[in-house]
C-alpha cells in the first residue's frame, strides 16, 4: 500500500498502539527478545496487530524496534537478524491485509556512540543498514526510526536507510516535559534536533513518541508543528507507568486517552497512533475520532 497516498487522502491517518507491552501480555517475559517471536511464535505477533487493524488502524509497525545488529547481538541473534526483519515484514502484511500500510520499525541500538561511548557512527551505520535493507527487501511501505533520545544517531539510522532504499522514512524522537515546560531528550536536545535531522535526511513525516502521555504531548506536537510543514506524527503512552506486583502497568484508559486526542489534531498532529501501554481500545478511539473529520477537502 502506498504510505504517501494514505497521508493525502486522510485527514487523520490512524496508526496502531504498542508492541511490547501487549506481547508481555501474551506472556512474554521481562528482557527477553521480542523480536524472536517473529520466528518462535509469529502467530502472537500476528494476533496483536489484526487486532489493530481490525479497530482501524491504517498503519501497522513491524515488531522490529530491537532488529539491529547492536540490540539483537545482545541476545545473541546477530546472524538472524535479517531473517527477524523479513519475518516481522510478512506477519504484518498478512495482518494488515489490503486496509492498513506496513511500516518497518527501527530503534535505537542502545548503545552510546563514541566519544561518550564505544560505539563509532560506522559501526553505528552497518548496525542500521542491515535491518532497513531487510524490510525494504520483504516489502515495507515506509521505515520509521522512532524512540531516538539523540539526534546524532537519529541521523545515522535515516542516512543508513536512505543508502539502502527509497522508502519514505518517518523520524520520531521522544522527548520528557520539563517542569519549566521546556521539551527535552535525555541527551537534552530540542524539537530542533529532530525537524533538522528530518529535514536533512528527506523524511515524509517528523514527529515524537513515547516519554509521556497524550495530554503533555499537545504542547510538544504542537512546537514541532511550528518547526516544520512535514506531517506530524505522535505516538504516546497511555499515561504514566507504576509498578504493581513486579509488572508495569499504564494508568491510561481509552476514555480518558480520547479526550485529548481533538487537542493533539488541533496541535498539528496528522497521524496518531499508540506507544507503551495502549492496546486495540486505544486505537478504536483514534479511528472514532478519526471518523467525525469526514473526507479530506470538506
Amino acid at each position: 500500500m502506498d504510505f504517501l497516498s494514505l497521508l493525502q487522502q486522510e485527514k487523520l491517518l490512524v496508526g496502531d498502539g504498542a508492541m511490547g507491552s501487549q506481547l508481555m501480555a501474551h506472556g512474554l517475559p521481562a528482557g527477553a527478545c521480542a523480536e524472536l517471536w517473529n520466528l518462535d511464535r509469529p502467530e502472537e505477533i500476528e494476533a496483536v496487530q489484526r487486532e489493530y487493524a481490525a479497530a482501524g488502524a491504517r498503519c501497522l509497525l513491524t515488531n522490529t524496534f530491537g532488529g539491529n545488529a547492536v540490540a539483537l547481538a545482545r541476545h545473541g541473534l546477530s546472524d538472524r537478524l535479517e531473517e527477524i526483519n523479513r519475518a516481522a515484514v510478512r506477519i504484518a502484511r498478512r495482518a494488515a491485509g489490503d486496509g492498513a500500510a506496513v511500516l518497518g520499525d527501527i530503534g535505537p541500538t542502545g548503545a552510546l556512540l563514541a566519544p561518550i561511548g564505544d560505539l563509532s557512527p560506522q559501526e553505528a551505520r552497518e548496525a542500521f543498514a542491515a535491518p532497513a535493507r531487510a524490510l525494504a527487501a520483504a516489502g515495507a511501505d515506509a521505515i520509521i526510526a522512532e524512540t531516538f533520545d539523540s539526534s546524532q544517531e537519529l541521523r545515522i539510522a535515516l542516512g543508513a536507510a536512505r543508502d539502502v532504499c527509497d522508502l519514505p522514512l518517518i523520524a520520531s524522537m521522544r522527548f520528557n516535559c520539563e517542569k519549566t515546560g521546556r521539551y527535552r531528550t535525555i541527551m537534552g536536545e530540542a524539537p530542533q534536533e529532530l525537524v533538522g535531522a528530518a529535514r536533512e535526511l528527506g523524511c515524509a513525516v517528523v514527529g515524537t513518541n513515547c516519554g509521556q502521555g497524550i495530554a503533555t504531548m499537545v504542547g510538544l506536537v504542537g512546537r514541532i508543528a511550528e518547526l516544520t510543514d512535514l506531517p506530524v506524527i505522535a505516538q504516546p503512552n497511555a499515561g504514566k507507568p507504576s509498578l504493581v506486583g513486579g509488572r508495569t502497568l499504564y494508568e491510561e484508559d481509552a476514555g480518558a486517552f480520547a479526550e485529548h486526542l481533538p487537542e493533539l489534531f488541533e496541535a498539528g498532529a496528522r497521524l496518531i497512533g499508540g506507544c507503551c501501554g495502549t492496546g486495540a481500545e486505544h486505537v478504536r478511539a483514534i479511528r472514532s475520532f478519526a471518523d467525525t473529520l469526514g473526507p479530506r477537502g470538506e
